[in-house]
């Protein structure tokens, strides 16, 4: 029995270009590696800790922006002058600020960006607090029935006494 040939030429289409896709592919930015693997390393750990200022959300290793890539470089570069892991955290800090830090330090003006975790979490729980307390009964209790309606209900549960 013969395959089918007009599977023939696809198949062996998908499967050239699933052995060849390793080849092309690249893992991050290697336009500015350090030689050394231990300073690259280094740089790759101080990077984790710096926000993409573009991004917002992502550190500096983790985004392709543009100036992202520009304080890898410059995070390389002070890595390979022999800079320690303080001093490359604060040459970018001082030229950036609290917010290049994906970790800021406490003070009065990082103060609400520490508190607004809790901010949230208190003002969830009186949002919550207040909607059981509006939808709970206001005290009345039970209600007796007055002659007409005791009628009406037996009359309605076709109780022959009515």
């Amino acid at each position: 029995m013969r395959p089918d040939s007009r599977w023939a030429g696809p198949l062996l289409l998908a499967f050239a270009l699933l052995c060849v896709s390793p080849a092309f592919a690249q893992i991050g930015d290697t336009t500015y590696r350090l030689r050394d693997p231990v300073q690259e390393q280094r740089a790759r750990e101080i990077g984790k800790e710096l926000r993409c200022l573009v991004c917002q959300n992502q550190s500096i290793e983790d985004s392709d922006a543009s100036l992202a890539r520009d304080l890898r470089r410059i995070v390389r570069e002070q890595v390979e002058r022999g800079a320690s892991n303080e001093q490359v955290m604060a040459f970018v800090h001082e030229r950036y600020g609290d917010f290049v830090l994906l970790r800021p330090p406490f003070k009065w003006s990082t103060l609400l960006l520490w508190a607004t975790p809790a901010l949230a979490l208190l003002g969830g729980l009186f949002a919550i607090w207040r909607a059981r307390r509006v939808a709970a009964p206001a005290g009345i209790g039970p209600l007796e029935l007055t002659e007409a309606e005791r009628q009406r209900l037996a009359a309605l549960q076709g109780d022959p006494k009515a």
